[in-house]
């Protein structure tokens, strides 16, 4: 008979137990975990999962072959299609969620959210009530240097299942090379549990070459209301300047991010970055 064991898989915010038997490749542990979870396989990041050799395991690698230790827990990254379709569904009605893309420069410097009132109250209670978590010590004199996650250096919706493929090229060789004059500062729009998760699994929060000073997740972030797009959620860097008021200011900060509204706090302290997606091999028909 072949041996069953189990494998626990952390989601969501839920622990799953899937079990396995000896000749289950990754690929039908994929199919089991979408009988649970609704999550098809292709949509599913099994983050760290690696066979024999230290090589991350591939669809036909067997479960018995991976590197598992007892007790072990694999975090999966993926949402159900129902979920997708829903959030693709509000994206279309709710005037809040729109992408700015369509955004031009000039509009952007027209809306005050900087100096509005209800704004900077909403920063000052972001500034009193969240904790900054430093990893590492500013470093003086050195400038400061604000990475989104989400398509400025990660693919978010890539199929992908290797870390790396995952990255934004030379990524690790541009840090490397801005820590030489900045301080590393990543912020994201997601929680901190998938913050810590995706910089793990990128390698960036244990690169021997460079640093990361702390991170940031949506607490940070404030609401903002405008005119023409109406609500909608930015980072602002004044929550950092406030925060660090010894070492970072205006003068000395910049924000790479691939969505133009959050720089409506900061309007000259941002950089606008091309959304990356990992490009798929063209299908050569015969």
């Amino acid at each position: 008979m072949a041996e069953t064991q189990k494998v626990v898989i952390k989601w969501a915010g839920k622990e799953l137990t899937i079990p396995v038997e000896d000749g289950d490749t990754v690929a039908s542990l994929k199919r089991k975990i979408e009988v649970e979870t609704l999550v098809q396989p292709k949509r599913q990041k099994l983050l760290g999962l690696k066979a024999k050799g230290g090589k991350l395991a591939q669809d036909d690698s067997l479960v018995a072959d991976l590197l598992l230790k007892p007790g072990a827990k694999v975090m999966m990254m993926g949402q159900p299609e129902t979920d997708i379709a829903a959030t693709d569904q509000q994206a279309e009605v709710a005037p809040h969620v729109q992408d700015d893309f369509d955004v031009k420069e000039g509009e952007l410097q027209e809306i005050d959210a900087a100096e509005q009132e209800e704004n900077l109250e909403k920063l000052r209670r972001r500034v009193a009530s969240v904790t900054v978590k430093v990893l590492n010590a500013p470093r003086p004199g050195k400038k400061c240097l604000v990475l989104d996650i989400d398509y400025t250096i990660f693919d978010l919706n890539s199929t992908a299942e290797r870390p790396h493929e995952l990255a934004r090229p030379y990524l690790h060789q541009f840090m490397t090379a801005a820590y030489e004059h900045y301080d590393l500062v990543i912020w994201s729009a997601t929680s901190m549990k998938w913050v810590e998760v995706k910089m793990r699994e990128l390698g960036v929060t244990t690169h021997p070459d460079y640093k990361i000073s702390f991170m940031l997740d949506n607490r940070a972030m404030i609401t903002v209301k405008t005119a023409k797009y109406g609500l909608f959620d930015c980072k602002p860097l004044a929550f950092i300047w406030a925060k660090f008021p010894e070492v970072y200011n205006r003068d000395n900060t910049i924000m790479f991010d691939d969505l133009r509204r959050n720089y409506v706090m900061n309007r000259q302290n941002g950089l606008v970055i091309r959304p990356y997606h990992k490009r798929r091999p063209a299908t050569v028909k015969s």
